[in-house]
Order: structure tokens, then sequence, then C-alpha cells
């Protein structure tokens, strides 16, 4: 079979990424339809697909796709998610609208594709959730995860096309020695660190950290693991990082640790000491796998633990890729 595939937000950072994929895993596309702001209509896209011209996302019929993208606000997903799934349509949404519901499932295909059952609706976790959840998922199927602390080092491709090219303008402004401003972050980005990523909330974390632990109990079944995570924008263009602490119920030998994650699917192993070789940024780009090193037994939790440092795009793993692998799936 091949289907009939509309991309909401297309000319956004993850639905652009989102037709790359669909070209280079072979998806069975009949027929490409791409959808944008009112600003957008009308203008053509190149694509792997040839030349399409982009239509008014608020003006979609549903009834003429099989699968609908949405790469775009959670706002515009709430409004337009029940139109498109009541005329036979499924519904991939990217954004945060719809993660949280109990009727709505959260899919991570390695993990829980099974999730999905009979639901036309289904959503893609968020980027940092996503990266870390392949290789977490492996070690608590293993060793029973007790607790789980991570640190991020976050891209600002993370806030979409703007924030890139936020990073580089004001990158170039800082070598030429002019004033260094900032609009999409909340300081400047270039040569800084920002521990500030989404909104505060009442318990001092951001909702980006707690996007995490929300969704990693959910897409793992554990409601009640405790999870702790802080969040930090940094000056690349893609590609997060995460440095990963578990204690595990039973003993954990790093050695083993190695092999087991050697064999996950969706996981590429960079673990090699002696010839410096670990998971960055700059080798995991444009990469569907993510890549997982540094991987050793933790100070703290001995034998029971276990600490390792991830890097995934998640512009692929992230986003556009997960959400092509569900469509995969259904």
């Amino acid at each position: 079979m091949s289907y009939k595939v509309g991309i909401m937000g297309a000319t956004g950072a993850v639905g652009r990424e989102i037709i790359e994929v669909l070209d280079n895993r072979n998806f069975p596309v009949e027929q490409l339809r791409l959808f944008a702001s009112v600003r957008s209509a009308g203008k053509k896209m190149e694509t792997p697909f040839g030349e399409i011209t982009i239509e008014n996302a608020d003006l979609a019929d549903y009834s003429e796709l099989d699968i609908a993208f949405f790469a775009i606000s959670g706002g515009w997903s709430k409004e337009n998610a029940e139109k498109a799934t009541s005329a036979g349509c499924y519904v991939i949404d990217n954004s945060s609208a719809f993660r949280y519901d109990d009727d709505v499932p959260l899919v991570v295909p390695e993990i829980n594709a099974d999730a999905i059952g009979e639901s036309k609706l289904i959503a893609n976790p968020n980027c940092t959730t996503a990266i870390a959840a392949i290789p977490l998922y492996a070690l608590h199927k293993e060793y029973g995860v007790k607790k789980v602390l991570i640190s991020t080092y976050q891209a600002t491709s993370g806030a979409g096309a703007a924030g890139m090219s936020e990073l580089a303008a004001e990158t170039q402004n800082y070598l030429d020695g002019k004033e260094v401003g900032n609009k999409v972050f909340a300081y400047p980005i270039a040569f800084n660190a920002i521990p500030h990523i989404d909104s505060f909330q009442e318990n001092a974390y951001t909702r980006e950290e707690m996007k995490v632990v929300w969704e990693t109990r959910k897409i793992f079944s554990e409601p009640d693991m405790p999870i702790s995570c802080t969040c930090v924008r940094i000056p690349t263009m893609r590609v997060h990082a995460e440095s990963i602490i578990i204690e595990t119920e039973k003993p954990v030998n790093p050695d083993d640790a190695k092999k087991l994650l050697g064999s996950v699917e969706g996981v590429e192993l960079k673990d090699d000491l002696e010839n410096n070789v670990y998971p960055m940024p700059i080798t995991a780009t444009q990469k569907y796998d993510v890549e997982v090193g540094r991987i050793r037994q933790n100070l703290v939790f001995g034998d029971h633990g276990l600490e390792f440092f991830v890097c995934g795009d998640q512009l692929l793993k992230g986003a556009a890729l997960n959400a092509v692998q569900i469509a995969e799936k259904l």
C-alpha cells in the first residue's frame, strides 16, 4: 500500500526533516502535501518528491489524507486534531498538546509501539525524552531502574529554525566585536550556557525538565519512577547531549551494560576511552541512532549504579525520525 501524507508545519525545521526522513526511509508515499500558515500558502517548495505548492493548513481537508504529521504549535494541534481523526486520518502530533492525555498513546516505537492500539491520534515525545528513553529502557528491562538523574546540554535547534539562526547571527556579531543580542532565548546564546528551557514551574523546575519526568514515566508505564532533570541550552546547532545517572535494583557491571547497549536497536555504542571515542554532537549530527558512551560505575551508587553520556539528533530521533517510525507501525 501507499499513503496520502500531509505535513502540517512543513516549512519549519521539524517539518523539513520529516520530508527528508520519508524519502530516506522509502516510506510508501502515494502523494505528499505540504501545509503551513497562510503566509506561506501558494509558495513552492523543492523536495525529494518534486516541487510542491504549500497549502493553507487551516483549510486542510483531512478526508483526502491517510496520515497527517503535525509539526506545528500545540494550540493549533488542539484545535485541529479531532477534525482530522474524525475524517479517518491518522495524526502523529509532535507538539506537547496531547502527550499527557491518558487516552492518547505517547510512543517511542522501539519501546512501546503496542501502545498505539486502535488510536488515530498518537503523540510524539519531547526530543529530550526520546533521546534518553531508548538506552534507559534497555537498562531498566535488564537491571530495574530505581532512580534517574539527568543533566542535558541542548542545541539551539530545539527552539526551531529561529534558534539556529540566532546562534549563527549572534556568534558572528560577537566575533565582529558588535553588540550581542537575543530574541529567541532568555539571554544571548553565543559562547554562553543558559540553564533555562521553557517556563519555570511551581516546583522551580522548568516545564522542559518536567516533560522528561512525565513522559518517561508514561512511555515506560512506570508512573512513580523517581526522575530528576536539569536542562541547559548550549551554543550548538544540532544534537542534544545528556549525562544520565541511574540507581538499579540489580547489580550492574559496566562491561555487561556496554554489551547490552551495543545490541539495542536505535543505539550506537561509542565507548573506547583509549582512542577517545565517546558520544559528541559533532558525530551524532544527522544520525538516526543515539550515541551512547562514557559508561562507567557510578561512584555514589556503587555496583547498583551506572553513569553514561548520550548524544542524539533531536531533529531526527527526537522528532522527525520518531514520528515517521510511528507511521511505519500504523
